[in-house]
């Protein structure tokens, strides 16, 4: 969970709630290639699987990602945080920015 989890949201605007209504029911009808959304009780959080793309590196991984909608969605964005996102950024050296990061992966099995 991220931190933003821990604190209680407030209930979805009638807006917001119709809209990701019409969006989820958008999703099951035409599914994006790759995504797959977990049906839950909670319409404001997303929970979806993305499925890595064929001949990449990512093929047949599955990542989670977590999207939460704000009260007044879609005027305000939805978040998708990693837990640690917090220490990250508090962390990063150089003051610089997260934006600046520089990836390094490395896989044992290739």
């Amino acid at each position: 969970m991220t931190s933003s989890s821990a604190s209680p949201r407030k209930a979805l605007s009638k807006i917001a709630c119709n809209r990701l209504q019409k969006e989820l029911v958008e999703w099951q009808v035409n599914p994006p290639a790759g995504f797959k959304h977990r049906v839950t009780d909670n319409l404001q959080r997303w929970i979806i699987d993305v499925i890595g793309a064929a001949g990449t590196l990512y093929a047949n991984e599955t990542y989670q990602l977590q999207v939460d909608f704000p009260e007044h969605y879609p005027m305000e964005a939805p978040q998708q945080r990693p837990e640690d996102n917090d220490r990250y950024v508090k962390n990063c050296k150089n003051g610089r920015s997260p934006k600046e990061t520089r990836w390094w992966f490395h896989d044992d099995k290739v």
